[in-house]
């Protein structure tokens, strides 16, 4: 019995807890998809973490912060779930060019 409670406590373990795990997933990154400048989302660790990309063009450093800070207020008053959500904002910009 212990061993079965174990294994059943795991996300995505039962069917119901599978589909209210893939919606909590949903849910955190299109929280993230409503704010602007925000180019793609990604909720990993079961949820725990959120990544969000953002364009950097639009987005600066400062404004990168303030968002982190934003989305994890969103999450917070919107959202029920359990332990922490950590968001990180990456924010890249690159230059290349070709020596021949």
């Amino acid at each position: 019995q212990v061993c079965d409670a174990i294994s059943g406590a795991r996300p995505g373990a039962r069917r119901q807890v599978l589909d209210s795990y893939i919606q909590r997933l949903k849910d955190l990154e299109d929280i993230a998809f409503g704010f602007s400048g925000v180019e793609k989302a990604y909720a990993i660790q079961a949820g725990r973490e959120l990544r969000v990309i953002v364009e950097s063009e639009k987005v600066s450093d400062d404004k990168a912060a303030q968002l982190s800070f934003e989305i994890s207020q969103k999450i917070q008053t919107d959202m029920t779930y359990p332990g922490q959500v950590k968001v990180t904002v990456i924010r890249e910009t690159r230059a290349v060019n070709i020596a021949k």
